[in-house]
């Protein structure tokens, strides 16, 4: 089986009172199923674990070999048990829906999630009476030098109590809203899974040491949104390292996903409360069947959005806070991950709206290795920074990716006639203004 095999969950305590979307389930296990558009990792043991950190050393090797300002991309499910990501998953999710139970209790219901703030006052007393903290402990919570001193606590001051330095999720309880029962935050980790969580973060510490040495900015990829809460949070750790003078590592969000936009613009706020520079890679996503399939058989929420229009307006909500942050800051990269041209014309439009110079390479666009490539040479001429997207890996592990891709991607082949008429338009112009090989073309 794979890492969501059917031993994971039943070996560890109090797993039946799991929420459903964060367990492992048998029928899941092989995550390529209904993926057509990603690279999916499985977990053997920690010495594959470790050769997939040396091919990724090689890829930022040669990325920074053959380009100034490249990029590599990693999954980090390749270096480490996913079933770390599903359980740390679980906790993040809990305690970002016990901070908006509290925030409805209190009024708050249906705001955006930064504008949620609850009174320090307040939020002790609801916590002693649920029987979660007594108010002199809940007190030494809120003693930090910035947390609370405002008198209130909104969702970004909440999710750092959730520290691995402090172990404070180790000792939490929160109510289960379904039974209304206290339960552990965190299901008690072995020591082997202990030490798994430890050599995942140590890895991803030598790619993103490695990059900083060549120059290349790693893009942490988006996972199965199962998986995302903590691939988003250990990305968030490193971007708080290693992102103090330049956006080095970049996080991805997938827009596909109904919380997109509130996890873009928190965590955009953190990096603006912490000075530090915001990157990120935006995909509409590549799970979307896997997804909707595995809500329906388990039974909770979908959290793909309904149709392929609220998908486009997402990325490009999305896409404009990011482009407005960094007209406001210039503290924050962005690269347009899309073979779409409507959201290349509209980033293009709001570049100069916004008065973001290609130059700044604050703004940058990447597309597939043999794909779109109507979109992506006239905007490398026009002075844009634009990237393919090139697969690597093992042959016999990158053909079956490269063939699903080729699948998925064949409406591209109905515009291919589309990209051949551009292309001998452009060739006859050249040739009627004399220029075939000027050197401004």
């Amino acid at each position: 089986a794979g890492p969501c095999g059917p031993s994971s969950s039943s070996s560890t305590p109090g797993a039946e009172q799991r929420e459903k979307q964060y367990r492992a389930h048998p029928g899941f296990g092989d995550r390529r199923d209904g993926v057509t558009s990603a690279r999916t990792y499985f977990y053997a043991d920690e010495a594959k674990c470790d050769q997939h950190m040396e091919t990724f050393l090689r890829c930022i090797d040669a990325s920074g070999g053959s380009s100034e300002n490249g990029f590599s991309a990693i999954k980090l499910t390749a270096l480490g048990r996913p079933q770390f990501l599903l359980q740390f998953s679980e906790v993040l999710v809990k305690w970002r829906r016990f901070f908006h139970q509290m925030a409805a209790e209190q009024g708050q219901a249906g705001r955006a999630a930064l504008e949620m703030k609850l009174e320090v006052e307040k939020l002790q007393e609801a916590l002693a009476n649920l029987g979660v903290a007594t108010k002199a402990e809940s007190q030494h919570w809120f003693t930090g030098e910035n947390l609370g001193r405002s008198g209130t606590v909104d969702l970004l001051d909440w999710n750092s109590l959730i520290d691995s330095r402090t172990k404070l999720s180790k000792l939490l309880v929160v109510p289960n809203m379904q039974t209304g029962q206290l339960e552990p935050l965190l299901s008690h980790f072995t020591e082997e899974e202990d030490l798994q969580m430890k050599r995942m973060l140590q890895r991803m510490d030598v790619l993103a040491k490695r990059a900083t040495e060549k120059g290349v900015r790693l893009m942490v990829d988006a996972e199965q949104s199962y998986f995302q809460p903590a691939i988003s949070r250990l990305t968030l750790e490193m971007q708080r390292r290693f992102n103090r003078n330049q956006a080095i590592i970049f996080n991805t969000y997938q827009c596909y996903l109904k919380e997109a936009y509130d996890n873009v613009t928190v965590d955009v706020e953190l990096s603006r409360r912490e000075g530090w520079h915001f990157g990120t890679k935006l995909v509409r996503g590549a799970y979307m069947e896997q997804e909707r399939e595995r809500a329906a058989q388990i039974g909770y929420e979908d959290p793909i959005n309904p149709t392929y229009e609220k998908t486009n307006e997402m990325y490009h909500r999305c896409l404009d806070y990011i482009l407005e942050e960094i007209k406001h800051s210039r503290k924050a990269s962005v690269m347009v991950a899309s073979h779409n041209e409507d959201t290349v014309k509209f980033t293009l439009r709001r570049m100069t709206e916004l008065g973001i110079h290609p130059s700044e390479k604050k703004v940058c666009f990447g597309q597939l290795l043999g794909m779109c490539d109507q979109i992506t040479f006239p905007l490398g001429q026009a002075g844009f920074p634009v990237y393919k997207y090139v697969p690597y890996g093992p042959v016999q592990e990158v053909l079956p990716y490269l063939s699903r891709r080729a699948q998925e991607n064949r409406g591209f082949m109905q515009r291919a006639n589309r990209e051949r008429d551009l292309l001998w338009r452009e060739v006859k112009r050249r040739l009627l203004a004399g220029s075939l090989f000027g050197p401004n073309h």
